[in-house]
């Protein structure tokens, strides 16, 4: 199995449906200001922990909260803000026919629907939606392509496949687990770790 290469990765800024508690999946909601602060603090983390990455190849989600974090995080490393590529394999889990609502209101439509989700979140698939596992198959593909040092700028449940896929951790336990904003993911030498 080949090695996978140097990876910098970090979730896009916080957005007023991060907030709000609304599933976003593939629609495309703009960070907020806590966010665009967040992008520019990841940037300067990188730009002074582990500035070997400003040479490194740079991917984005095509989402445009994911494009608008990678343009102000480059800008902090002193970098050409629209230097980077995107690709439609980043894109965050699709929740289908829940996008836009909160679980509250998916539930109030589907009593018990939650519960069942809960109860299998790696297999479970929402209406039109794709299950962790699904999304995991598209990551891979992606991660398979990779042959150079790259940082990343994606979602939480992309980055929730990825420790899953390069740690070998649980996926039932990883897919509940918080992937902060504001924290840069590192894998190197087959070893992961927080910046």
């Amino acid at each position: 199995m080949p090695t996978t290469p140097t990876l910098v990765y970090f979730r896009h800024g916080e957005t007023d449906w991060n907030v709000e508690g609304r599933l976003q999946g593939q629609r495309d909601v703009p960070i907020n200001a806590k966010g665009r602060g967040q992008a520019v603090h990841n940037g300067e983390v990188i730009a002074d922990r582990f500035p070997d990455a400003l040479d490194y190849d740079f991917v984005a989600s095509p989402l445009w909260r994911s494009r608008e974090t990678m343009q102000l995080a480059r800008g902090a490393m002193g970098l050409d803000p629209g230097t980077y590529r995107t690709d439609d394999r980043l894109k965050e889990l699709s929740f289908g026919e829940w996008e836009g609502f909160t679980y509250r209101d998916v539930e109030g439509q589907d009593p018990g629907v939650i519960a069942d989700r809960n109860a299998n979140k790696w297999t479970f698939c929402p209406p039109g939606g794709e299950s962790y596992q699904m999304l995991l198959k598209r990551v891979e593909g992606w991660l398979a392509t990779l042959e150079v040092p790259t940082v990343v700028v994606a979602h939480g449940g992309v980055g929730r496949v990825l420790r899953v896929h390069l740690l070998g951790l649980d996926p039932d336990a990883t897919v509940i687990e918080d992937f902060p904003h504001d924290r840069v993911f590192l894998w190197r030498d087959g070893q992961g770790s927080w910046l």
